[in-house]
């Protein structure tokens, strides 16, 4: 039987009402929605805006606010699926052919002239290009090449048909459109300076690690913009963004569970509250690689021991279920249940049988008020069954850096605590777990020629059922080689000042061009 673990949110929220105090006391700040000018909560600091090399959350963001993309996904509450954006047209003319014709007022900013389809060629064969090492090349495997037919015209042409290129390939970061001539003249990539950009905003002050804030970008001639002004304050906890929030610094944030259990009793004024199923997933990964593990019977033991639901109870107050997998229900792939559920006495004897008995885990996670709860809940777990685990907190920048092969610690990580923005297919939520993803994205170090190939069968097929049971197969590989135990697809839930009306796309992420007033 599993133990019941004793669980205690309390001591967390002085760290959180503390930061946002100091949040409030910044010098300048404004009300969340003053006029013109949006304030909203960003959630992390932006390191790298290069659409070929940026890792996400503000950085996403702040791209689409900067560059366009051919195509764009709709607002998840609303009719799945996309609209053109960057193209006046967007046609499959044939299953390894894309015709594309680009609005003939697109310009760059800087001088840099319109926005061309060599732009594009540039865009996708550099992301793609496996000498810029890239870590979204992944996305473009599909693609040969782009033919430039016109200034504003081209084919894309496709190695294979892909289903999943129209979704997880155009509208994202990857598929951002950037200034051949701009990028090539500050030598070929780029951070925080923006060399040319042609979106519907600019950047116009950043403080690092306290705000950002855009203005329209005055060369812009499509559909205008609700807001002139959009300033992003940082506030990297979710429970210190809610105390923000309430003291009218910001006007939209994404928000804990904990804080939503408390805003269906309590909701504050003027507050619209947004809770929909979430498709960000999260999962334990284990390191097959290193020594601890090289026993099957020691991983297995560590999957049998997590009874996930406790970690559902006290870091999520109940509001978010068990992961089956990486899919999330309602997508295609999703699975009906795990393939190892908890039993501690299981645990206990497989540790036996492979004749452990004094195994100390370290664990490394960043160092947020729910993921630093979860992992207590699994030192509590594992300990029952004589395991120690040693938590690492780290922070967002060391994190990333973990299981980086250009760092030094990817080959020798124990276990970590990890979670994705999920897509809107599957392939996008898969695709992190190929081989070619060791040293970058898969930390559990998971290689599995059976698991590619089965990656690309499902790309190409057009069945919806046959592809589901590809993921569903793609998934029983990853929980039977011992390198994970999945624990949920986090309920997403935000609060947005009245009248206010975000674009809310599928991963969680936002569309700031797109908000709306009323």
């Amino acid at each position: 039987m599993t133990p019941n673990i004793p669980l205690n949110r309390r001591q967390f929220l002085t760290a959180s009402a503390a930061a946002a105090a100091a949040i409030t006391l910044r010098p300048g700040l404004s009300y969340a929605v003053e006029g013109d000018t949006l304030v909203i909560r960003g959630a992390s600091d932006i390191e790298v805006l290069d659409p070929a090399f940026q890792n996400g959350l503000l950085e996403e963001e702040i791209g689409r606010c900067l560059f366009v993309s051919l195509n764009r996904l709709n607002d998840v509450r609303e009719t799945p699926g996309w609209q053109p954006y960057a193209a006046k047209t967007l046609t499959q003319k044939s299953p390894t052919e894309i015709e594309f014709e680009l609005h003939d007022w697109l310009e760059w900013t800087g001088g840099f002239g319109p926005v061309t389809a060599d732009d594009v060629k540039f865009s996708f064969e550099r992301v793609a290009d496996p000498a810029n090492t890239s870590a979204w090349a992944y996305a473009f495997e599909a693609m040969d090449k782009v033919e430039v037919t016109g200034e504003r015209t081209g084919i894309i042409h496709l190695k294979t048909p892909s289903i999943p290129f129209w979704v997880t390939t155009l509208p994202y970061y990857m598929g951002h459109i950037v200034s051949r001539k701009a990028v090539e003249k500050s030598g070929g990539k780029f951070t925080t300076e923006i060399p040319a950009s042609s979106g519907p905003y600019i950047i116009e002050k950043w403080v690092p690690k306290q705000n950002l804030q855009l203005a329209l970008n005055p060369g812009w001639k499509g559909d205008a913009p609700a807001f002139t002004k959009v300033k992003f304050e940082i506030v990297t906890d979710d429970e210190a963004a809610a105390l923000a929030y309430e003291s009218k610094a910001v006007a939209y944030t994404k928000i804990s569970l904990n804080t939503l259990a408390s805003y269906r009793d309590t909701l504050p004024a003027d507050t619209s509250l947004i809770e929909m199923n979430g498709n960000r997933f999260l999962w334990l990964s284990i390191n097959l690689i290193n020594p601890k593990f090289q026993d099957e019977r020691v991983r297995r033991a560590i999957q049998y021991a997590l009874d996930v639901s406790q970690i559902m109870d006290g870091s999520y107050s109940g509001l978010a279920a068990p992961a089956t997998g990486v899919v999330p229900p309602g997508m295609i792939g999703h699975r009906d249940a795990i393939l190892y559920a908890p039993d501690a006495e299981k645990a206990q004897a497989l540790l036996e049988e492979a004749g452990v008995s004094d195994l100390t885990i370290e664990l490394a996670a960043m160092n947020d008020k729910t993921s630093q709860l979860t992992c207590q809940i699994i030192q509590a777990l594992l300990g029952a069954i004589g395991v120690t685990v040693e938590i690492k907190a780290v922070d967002e920048g060391v994190y990333w850096t973990l299981g980086d092969k250009n760092g030094e610690t990817w080959k020798t990580l124990d276990m970590v605590l990890m979670g994705f923005a999920g897509g809107v297919d599957p392939s996008e939520n898969l695709t992190w777990f190929r081989p070619a993803q060791i040293g970058i994205y898969n930390w559990s170090q998971f290689d599995s020629p059976e698991f590619e190939a089965l990656y690309q069968q499902g790309t190409n097929e057009p069945d919806a059922d046959k592809r589901g049971g590809i993921y569903r197969k793609m998934q029983d590989l990853m929980e039977q080689s011992g390198g994970f135990v999945f624990l949920t697809h986090e309920t997403f839930a935000a609060v947005a000042r009245g009248g206010l009306k975000p674009c809310i796309l599928a991963d969680g992420y936002l569309d700031i061009a797109r908000f709306a007033k009323g």
